[in-house]
């Protein structure tokens, strides 16, 4: 039986960029509530998007070490389906929103993802990006994908420098749940670009597993 990968795609601030997305097949998108970000959203801006999202398309809010309470309400606001912690959040910290979630690890040559996926076991899934110094996420850089275990058993979102031209082979090798586009879909951040997108979608659909 082949094997589907779903595609999330990330930093959406426009609703004619979420819709090409979900046109073009993906199954999640992402709306970033970080301040200092390029791609961040206002409550507004993201509730708007979100009224005009079909169903069966998730709706997915990143936050960095934000407040619990600041979480919930935007959640609740907007109308997000999930929440992707990308910051140094701790499990206890996760699970005190009461909220379903996914937790970004930024993976590095010492990363334990087997301790990761045993601490944050009430995870949804655990979205793999690129570690670099000082920054979140968002770098554009892959990272070396046979650090990551073979028997993890949480799904895994593989993210960070994907594009149209390495995403059917990132696919291929890791196998995973979903992948996670920002920058590889975009012509300025948090500006995506349709054809992009359709590209990117083709690479993905072109896995072979």
């Amino acid at each position: 039986m082949t094997q589907i990968t779903r595609v999330k795609i990330c930093g959406i601030t426009r609703i004619e960029d979420a819709l090409s997305a979900i046109e073009q097949g993906a199954d999640a998108i992402g709306f970033v509530f970080y301040p200092v970000s390029p791609r961040n959203v206002t409550l507004e801006q993201a509730k708007t998007i979100v009224a005009n999202i079909p169903p069966f398309v998730t709706t997915v809010g990143l936050f960095v070490n934000a407040v619990p309470s600041e979480i919930k309400k935007t959640f609740e606001y907007v109308g997000l389906d999930l929440i992707q912690f990308h910051g140094d959040e701790t499990p206890q910290q996760c699970d005190q929103t009461g909220l379903p979630y996914i937790k970004a690890i930024r993976v590095k040559s010492d990363t334990n993802l087997v301790q990761y996926e045993a601490d944050f076991k009430d995870a949804k899934a655990l979205l793999l990006d690129t570690y670099t110094e000082g920054l979140v996420g968002g770098t554009g850089q892959v990272f070396d994908w046979s650090l990551i275990p073979s028997t993890l058993q949480k799904p895994i979102i593989l993210a960070g420098g994907l594009r149209a031209d390495n995403v059917q082979q990132a696919i291929e090798k890791v196998h995973p749940y979903a992948v996670d586009v920002s920058g590889g879909v975009e012509v300025s951040k948090g500006i995506k670009d349709a054809a992009k997108i359709a590209a990117f979608m083709r690479g993905v659909n072109y896995a072979v597993i």
